[in-house]
């Protein structure tokens, strides 16, 4: 299946795996561009950068085979194989950089915006019913598998 069919497909669980490595991109650019503040805004671009990397494990699971982690890592993001648990993540994500708004305006809503689609995209295909289907280019279905 090619990316251009995978989009076609109507199954919400591509379109949030895609919109979380968008999440991927702009919670790194965001978490960096933002450390540079003072006060408690440091606080949230450093969870906002831990974000990123925790977004990059669980949406690109080729990765949780070619980097040397720990059992307990790897268990925790396996845990967010259903399309029920990425959306209770990314809310979780979302729900933290919006709260970075009552300590400063900063360019955090952004994240906090990008994270909530990909929550919303997540929770549209449990609701549907869609079961979870991975990117085969990111690495799902059967590319992970290949490695072993």
């Amino acid at each position: 299946m090619t990316l251009a069919e995978e989009f076609k497909s109507r199954n919400f669980s591509i379109y949030g795996q895609w919109t979380g490595v968008l999440c991927i991109i702009l919670c790194f650019a965001l978490g960096i561009a933002n450390i540079f503040h003072l006060g408690l805004v440091i606080l949230f671009s450093v969870i906002c950068l831990v974000c990123a990397f925790l977004i990059l494990f669980i949406e690109i699971p080729l990765l949780l085979r070619i980097c040397p982690t720990s059992s307990a890592f790897d268990t925790f993001i396996r845990r967010f194989g259903s399309n029920y648990m990425r959306a209770a993540i990314y809310f979780l994500m979302s729900v933290i950089q919006w709260i970075s708004i009552s300590v400063a305006v900063t360019s955090l809503i952004a994240a906090a915006v990008v994270l909530l689609v990909a929550a919303l995209f997540y929770l549209a295909a449990g609701i549907k019913g869609q079961a979870f289907q991975g990117s085969k280019t990111l690495g799902g279905q059967g590319v992970a598998q290949m490695i072993i």
